[in-house]
């Protein structure tokens, strides 16, 4: 700890061991105290929600009093950002003292503090086995958005090697993971699998050892495959751009451990108010970050609290795994797609008549449709329609035009049958 009230790094995270404390409720009422008491402070996003509780600071004590605090919801950055730029007032250093800034889907501005491993990967990748030296090929994207430097800055900061793979060019990252000697793989699981596959087809395997898994669903199904058909130990790990790592599987893979550095509540969506134990609702953070402190940030995913301690020893708490979401944004390949993006677009068209996002997984891969009602005479471009969208979801994806009357008045503008 650096002073009253000042975060603990993830460096001294690390030191603490908060994973095996005998007293992890303690460590995150700690946590929630340091947070709300640097955020008031510092940022006047958390102070102007706070003023308009009237919940002063120093009333918040531990996660149990959090429930005074109005969550903020993940999908209001947008607009937030948008009215207060260049970060809705969430920044509590200057933005000169930025590392990097990073746009995700959206769109949503996330900072990067000059911090070593500042999205605290480190100890998803050592709970899961990644050990100095090892060389890993990293598959999140490294352009625009933070998915690639998030894991790149965990895997340096356990010591492995990295390869910055990407997305995509699924032959030539075989190639290059087999001429480099790699033996670690983290990104999604979707293109874990592909990769595997595509390695098996050409009479390439790869030697992958071990696989952290993020930013897609990873089924028992998929897993299955990936640890039976070609002998890799893969475990998952989940968090966000904005709050970094938030929860991740041990070798029991009996739930997903909560990560030091942040407190979580499992929250009704409509409330805000604690759920009972075991049940399902919103996952919702509140880091002491000193860069981009949070309080009480809804992050639309849904899960609940794993009840009984995990034989590996771990005091923290666990997550049952991704439920399901609340939010508006789905992720398709470990990126986020918002309503949003595709209204902007064809709002500008008036012969639109409706629309619906529909996300499927074929062949391990994620697929996105839009399908589009239009006016019976409308004279429509769908080739260059297609390319505006794409653009502007940053995402290849299938345009259909339906007859009236298929689409109507969606409850969900982004029907995910992934989870049916």
């Amino acid at each position: 700890m650096r002073g009253a009230g000042r975060p603990v790094s993830p460096a001294a995270s690390e030191a603490l061991d908060p994973e095996y404390l005998p007293d992890w409720p303690g460590y995150q009422d700690a946590l929630v105290r340091r947070a709300v008491g640097y955020a008031s402070a510092r940022s006047p996003e958390v102070a102007a929600r706070l003023a308009r509780a009237g919940v002063p600071p120093e009333r918040i004590q531990g996660v149990g009093d959090l429930p005074l605090v109005p969550v903020l919801p993940k999908d209001s950055l947008p607009d937030l950002q948008a009215a207060s730029p260049r970060f809705g007032g969430m920044l509590a250093v200057p933005a000169e003292e930025l590392a990097r800034i990073y746009m995700s889907p959206g769109p949503i501005l996330d900072p990067q503090g000059r911090v070593e491993d500042y999205w605290r990967v480190a100890p998803a990748l050592r709970a899961a086995g990644f050990t100095p030296g090892q060389v890993v090929l990293n598959t999140l994207s490294y352009h625009l958005t933070p998915g690639g430097a998030m894991l790149d800055g965990g895997l340096r900061s356990v010591g492995c090697v990295v390869i910055p793979g990407g997305v995509g060019n699924s032959e030539a990252q075989i190639e290059l993971a087999r001429a480099a000697g790699v033996t670690g793989y983290v990104g999604t699981p979707q293109f874990l699998a592909i990769l595997l596959e595509k390695a098996a087809e050409l009479g390439t395997p790869l030697e992958l050892e071990r696989a952290l898994a993020t930013g897609g669903p990873f089924p028992p199904s998929l897993r299955a495959t990936v640890r039976d058909e070609h002998g890799v130990d893969a475990y998952e790990s989940y968090g966000t751009a904005d709050a970094g790592t938030l929860a991740y599987e041990c070798p029991e893979k009996s739930g997903w451990h909560v990560a030091p550095g942040v407190a979580i509540e499992i929250t009704d969506p409509a409330t805000g108010e604690p759920v009972v134990p075991g049940q399902a609702g919103e996952v919702v953070v509140t880091a002491p970050d000193e860069t981009y402190p949070l309080v009480r940030f809804g992050t639309g995913d849904l899960s609940a609290f794993a009840e009984g301690p995990c034989p590996c020893g771990r005091t923290s708490g666990r997550l049952r795994g991704f439920l399901g979401r609340v939010g508006e944004g789905v992720k398709v390949k470990g990126m986020f797609v918002h309503p949003r993006q595709i209204a902007r677009v064809l709002h500008t068209h008036p012969a639109v008549v409706a629309w619906q996002g529909v996300i499927a997984c074929e062949g391990h891969t994620d697929r996105l449709t839009v399908r589009v009602e239009v006016e019976d005479s409308a004279d429509v471009d769908w080739v260059a329609l297609k390319r505006v969208l794409e653009k502007a979801v940053r995402l290849k994806l299938e345009l259909e035009g339906v007859a009236r009357g298929v689409v109507g008045e969606p409850r969900n503008r982004l029907l995910d049958e992934r989870m049916a």
